[in-house]
């Protein structure tokens, strides 16, 4: 009887002991839905732009001298980082290829910085482009170039390709991330909506129709930002208080004992 309950026992704990290796190596539910539900094309013009979020990896395939369209939405205070990589052909001239990101304007947007054209060599078989956009701001002047909350276009394309290499089968990846800025870039003001295609049909249709004029479907997890609240607000309240308390330490101080020196206290 001792021996059996030994193997028992034995058994039970091995039992125990495999089950949790065993449910750690089976895919994450959730980790498969973000990959299904990851964007496998892309647009070829603004309009047919494929809709991507923010930290979502799409893929594409086309052709050398196609012109590879997304899209995705960019709220007040962020700095988007947008990458992309284009796996080659084995055989290819030497290829010029870019990424260019617009805004809700259709405006070209510059780079702060990243490798936004790289020349591919001969026997390269990938190249890496990548474009750090300027902080998104809530308002801006009408004459300005800024970048403002709403929907941003990233087109990949290759540029002066050999005749040769027209056509030529190409499959490419992006993916969008964003740095919060904070209250440093804050401004005083606010678009009255963000720059989306379709929102000014969106706002004035009633609730019970879906005006088909609406194109971009993708907003912010959190909804697109008032534009009058940021961080700034709280090291301002903080700013008030510690200016306060200084002004009451310092009263103190110096106020004295309120008497002038030389005049006894009254009686």
């Amino acid at each position: 009887m001792r021996v059996i309950r030994a193997l028992s026992a034995a058994l039970l704990t091995l039992g125990l002991a495999a089950a949790p290796a065993a449910a750690d190596s089976s895919p994450s539910p959730s980790q498969d839905a973000s990959e299904k539900s990851a964007p496998t094309r892309a647009g070829t013009s603004f309009r047919t732009a494929t809709e991507i979020e923010q930290g979502q990896r799409a893929t594409a395939s086309g052709s050398t001298g196609d012109y590879l369209y997304w899209s995705f939405p960019a709220d007040t205070g962020q700095r988007p980082t947008v990458t992309a990589k284009v796996k080659l052909p084995e055989t290819h001239a030497p290829q010029t290829w870019q990424i260019d990101v617009y805004d809700g304007l259709r405006r070209r947007q510059a780079c702060q910085y990243g490798a936004q054209t790289r020349t591919a060599a001969s026997d390269a078989a990938s190249v890496e482009l990548a474009c750090v956009l300027r902080t998104v701001r809530a308002w801006s002047e009408p004459w300005a170039n800024d970048p403002l909350p709403g929907t941003y276009y990233i087109r990949v394309t290759a540029t002066g390709v050999a005749a040769s290499d027209l056509g030529l089968p190409v499959d490419s990846e992006v993916r969008v991330d964003s740095k919060d800025i904070g209250g440093s870039a804050a401004v005083d003001g606010s678009l009255a909506e963000p720059l989306v295609p379709g929102i000014a049909t969106r706002s004035g249709a009633g609730d019970e129709e879906e005006s088909s004029a609406v194109l971009a479907g993708l907003e912010p997890e959190d909804g697109w930002a008032s534009g009058w609240w940021s961080d700034r607000w709280v090291w301002t309240a903080l700013g008030g208080a510690l200016a306060a308390l200084a002004g009451v330490a310092g009263y103190r101080l110096t106020r004295g004992s309120g008497r002038p020196p030389g005049v006894p206290p009254a009686a």
